[in-house]
């Protein structure tokens, strides 16, 4: 199976792509971790990733896309692949879209993780990390059991700037802009289908295979 998977940040995409790659064993592939890899690599698409990164610039979507291409074409995405992360824009799902048609193959599904922003809020604006370990706490899921103080170490418990409210907000109405359009692209396509991502881990990934299975029957 080929798919997508999308969702507002904090929606439990990367917990979600870890369980159903392995349950339907295939690759789960991320922007991050191609970026990573071709960087690290020293690649000439990495090489020239790093420019824009080191100038503090967004990396062009063609050298995105190229660096998709090149990782879906390596064997082990031959009988499929879960995208995560990718595509975040119209622009780029055409350019996927495109892709796979030069490679052979299409999408099967795109599958969205349902989260209302009230929700996502309270999820991200509640964790705390550590400075010295390392360790998320989250004030009302897992809190320590002395506020500002971890548990495991000692060590005194902040807010990332990307775990505040206001930054949260903010991500929220950017994730909103950019893929309410693409939301409607895919379900044009026939290719969306919506989960509710809400409710233990187990039961979301429950909920995930039984509509995956759907579309392979």
């Amino acid at each position: 199976m080929r798919l997508v998977l999308v969702g507002p940040p904090g929606a439990g995409k990367g917990t979600q792509a870890e369980y159903i790659a392995s349950e339907l064993s295939v690759p789960k592939i991320s922007t991050g971790d191609i970026f990573r890899a071709n960087v690290t690599g020293g690649t000439p698409l990495g090489q020239e990733a790093k420019r824009y990164m080191d100038a503090g610039e967004l990396v062009p979507d063609e050298v995105t896309i190229n660096m998709v291409k090149d990782r879906l074409a390596e064997p082990d995405a031959a009988e499929g692949f879960l995208l995560d992360g990718f595509p975040r824009t119209v622009p780029q799902a055409q350019a996927l879209d495109k892709l796979l048609v030069d490679l052979g193959f299409g999408l099967d599904v795109v599958l969205e993780l349902v989260v209302e922003n009230d929700e996502v809020i309270r999820r991200l604006s509640g964790r705390w990390t550590c400075r010295n370990c390392g360790k998320v706490w989250h004030e009302e899921f897992d809190p320590s059991s002395k506020a500002g103080i971890c548990d495991r170490c000692g060590g005194e418990l902040y807010q990332r700037d990307d775990d505040k409210r206001e930054t949260v907000v903010t991500r929220l109405k950017e994730y909103s802009q950019k893929t309410a359009p693409l939301i409607g692209f895919y379900s044009g396509q026939g290719k969306l289908a919506g989960i509710d991502a809400t409710g233990p881990v187990e039961d979301v990934t429950e909920r995930a295979l039984a509509i995956l299975a759907s579309f392979e029957s």
